[in-house]
């Protein structure tokens, strides 16, 4: 039966398109009851549809085959989500994702062996996702097979790409400060020459300038983003007199380190400071006392949004999914927990 794909035997069994895909690819160690592996497989063999790729790739002269290049993404905290939106949107597509995790690119080096291996195994498309938001040269060979770009952009401006709206995020994580009543805000920013670096500082004052609060450079500072650095930054701003009644640090690190300075002057968090983060790393920020309030990368959602828009290359139909002029910026949604409170009189 011509044209049938994965969505038809999902509807006919009733049950959802990773569950047939679960059944029909043998996952092991899924929770799928017996009768709906039966279900499933009747609906399949109804509809005359089986998963055998290999006779697939002969008959139409596609392999279903999709490549993710991951530039060490596979070992950071954030991997797993970005891999899951890629995969369900595949799966959604009838499509596999292959992956390939490469050392981060350094100077002088490039991916293009590792884009040779993914093309070797007759992959239709390449997704290129980076450790962090920055600007990249694209792999020569890459430009030879239709590719998107996950958490990079590229320097020719040729290859679609998607980045989170970290001016977006600033501005969510800021104006929730503002709104709860802070008017002397501490930054605590990065001091790598990165997108992220320079967009949430831009984030920041945007919405200093909006309210007409008088942005005070000395409350701005910069380190490695880390947490020993964060905690240095903290101690400095907050043993200043006219300290701020909050902070926004640049990643859940910096804050984790902002939580330990404030402990030791003595600061209670929220009610003598309060201090939002950025990235919602769960074992950092669900796990601090009180809860951290943080802005969450859209890893899941630019996973989802760079399949759909390889589906769109390979069909020939772009114009709905990419603008020429820059990147797709992805929402950074706020995660309000328990660290933000209105400021008291100190």
């Amino acid at each position: 039966m011509n044209g049938v794909g994965i969505r038809d035997v999902a509807k006919l069994a009733g049950v959802s398109i990773t569950t047939v895909s679960h059944v029909l690819n043998n996952t092991p160690q899924t929770r799928v009851s017996a009768e709906t592996r039966a279900r499933v497989r009747e609906a399949a063999a109804t509809l005359g549809y089986g998963p055998n790729r290999a006779a697939r790739t002969l008959r139409t002269n596609r392999s279903g085959l999709i490549g993710l290049l991951s530039e060490e993404i596979a070992t950071t905290p954030h991997a797993g989500r970005i891999i899951l939106g890629a995969q369900d949107a595949a799966r959604a597509h009838d499509l596999t994702l292959v992956i390939v995790n490469a050392e981060r690119e350094s100077s002088g080096t490039s991916h293009e062996d590792d884009v040779e291996t993914l093309i070797d195994r007759q992959v239709e498309a390449i997704l290129y996702a980076t450790m962090y938001h920055r600007e990249i040269s694209v792999p020569a060979n890459l430009r030879g097979v239709p590719a998107v770009l996950i958490d990079s952009t590229d320097r020719a401006g040729v290859v679609p790409a998607v980045v989170p709206d970290e001016v977006g995020g600033a501005v969510a994580a800021v104006t929730h400060l503002v709104e709860a009543g802070h008017r002397r805000i501490g930054f605590l920013n990065n001091d790598d020459d990165v997108p992220a670096t320079h967009e949430r500082l831009i984030g920041f004052k945007k919405v200093l300038h909006q309210h007409g609060i008088p942005i005070d450079d000395r409350l701005i500072l910069q380190a490695p983003s880390e947490t020993l650095p964060g905690y240095a930054l903290a101690r400095e701003v907050l043993a200043e007199p006219g300290r701020p009644t909050a902070l926004f640090c640049y990643n859940d690190r910096m804050a984790m380190g902002a939580y330990r300075a404030a402990a030791e002057l003595g600061l209670d968090i929220p009610r003598d400071l309060s201090i939002v983060g950025f990235d919602n790393q769960e074992l950092i920020a669900a796990n601090l006392f009180p809860g951290l309030t943080t802005v969450a990368l859209p890893h899941y959602e630019m996973g989802e949004w760079a399949v759909e828009m390889l589906v769109h290359l390979l069909s020939g139909d772009t114009e709905q999914k990419h603008a020429p002029g820059g990147p797709t910026r992805l929402q950074c949604p706020l995660i309000t927990r328990g660290s933000v409170a209105a400021p008291r009189e100190h």
